[in-house]
């Protein structure tokens, strides 16, 4: 249960005192008449004329803090899902770590369960729509626009290597901002907005420049979150295979490991999930491929948008004041027609005075 005027539940803490202000008014009110005349008129009714008086009032301020509960008849409503993937891969040397084989070996299969799942069958599936693939090291490289031609892009993904970016200090950043630029505003002029589109991240979490907070915060500003997907081990170091070597900087072996703190940080800075690739394909979830996990992922997402557009629209719950307002009023009107003097006047009439 909410309530869209709560403040005016406080005003409830004032009924009991204008009860007992009545009750004070009668007993003086009665005690002056008592001194008038030795045979006071009764009020028989009184105690019942003040509850439902007091009960009403109570009720009825209760209906005006407009209490709401229970999900409003959903039947016919479309529920907006996101149908575009635009897969951000992270093509970097320490991609090339080999502690859950080939990290980008997993990473592109990954990517590749994803537009199988979703282009399947000429396009159509059970959430449709487009991929798209953005690779990145130093700075992020746009490999293929928003397409349902999945052999392009099969093919485009089957050419990725670690030369697929141009080099220098990892970027996560440089992949979202590529990204984004593919998605059309509101108002753009494609068919695709926002509201359509999920990011989904492929990386081992290795970030030199520290700009992909502010990157994934711009994600969450156009309503577009992100799926992290974490690649590699985070438990062990692993060397990174370069040359028939490994890498070596200033004569030291080069080590690397997932960072997934890094990727759970974006993942919540977007609005989006962090999920770890290994981990999803453990034990009891061998069957799970990426496309699975993104399909329950982009259902969540849309769950959550609706249920704040319903919550900001004030829809989401149903209007129940009048289950208060109704009989509040009834016991008001009941009140009042318990009053003494209607009654006097009625057995006036009986007597014949006037």
């Amino acid at each position: 249960m909410r309530f869209v005027h709560p403040w005016l539940l406080s005003l409830l803490l004032a009924v009991p005192l204008v009860g007992l202000f009545a009750v004070y008014l009668r007993a003086r009110r009665e005690k002056a008449l008592a001194l008038l005349t030795l045979n006071p008129p009764k009020a028989p009714l009184a105690g019942v004329q003040a509850a439902c008086m007091l009960v009403g009032l109570a009720l009825v301020i209760f209906s005006a803090s407009r209490p709401q509960w229970g999900q409003r008849d959903a039947a016919g409503k479309i529920v907006r899902l996101s149908r575009n993937a635009i897969i951000v891969l992270d093509v970097s040397r320490s991609m090339l770590a080999e502690d859950v084989g080939s990290r980008l070996g997993q990473a592109k299969t990954g990517a590749a369960e994803l537009i199988g799942g979703l282009l399947a069958t000429n396009g159509v599936s059970a959430a449709g729509g487009s991929c798209a693939l953005v690779t990145f090291a130093g700075s992020g490289t746009i490999l293929c626009p928003l397409t349902d031609d999945r052999a392009f892009l099969e093919r485009t993904l089957s050419n990725l290597s670690e030369l697929s970016a141009k080099g220098g200090n990892t970027s996560i950043a440089s992949g979202i901002e590529r990204a984004l630029e593919l998605i059309p505003g509101e108002d753009g002029t494609g068919p695709k907005t926002e509201r359509d589109t999920a990011i989904v991240l492929l990386s081992d979490g290795g970030d030199l420049e520290g700009r992909a907070l502010a990157a994934a915060e711009t994600a969450k500003s156009r309503g577009v979150p992100i799926l992290a997907v974490g690649v590699g081990r985070a438990d062990v170091a692993s060397p990174i295979p370069w040359r028939g070597r490994t890498l070596v900087d200033n004569g030291r072996e080069v080590l690397v490991k997932l960072e997934p703190a890094t990727l759970r940080a974006i993942a919540e800075k977007s609005g989006g999930d962090y999920i770890e690739l290994g981990a999803e394909r453990s034990a009891g979830r061998a069957g799970r491929t990426l496309y699975d996990i993104y399909d329950d992922f982009i259902h969540h997402v849309a769950i959550e948008e609706q249920a704040e557009e319903d919550m900001r629209a004030g829809q989401s719950l149903t209007e129940r004041f009048q289950w208060f307002l109704v009989p509040g009023l009834a016991l008001l009107i009941l009140g009042a027609a318990c009053s003494k003097g209607r009654f006097r006047r009625s057995r006036d009439a009986q007597s014949g005075k006037i």
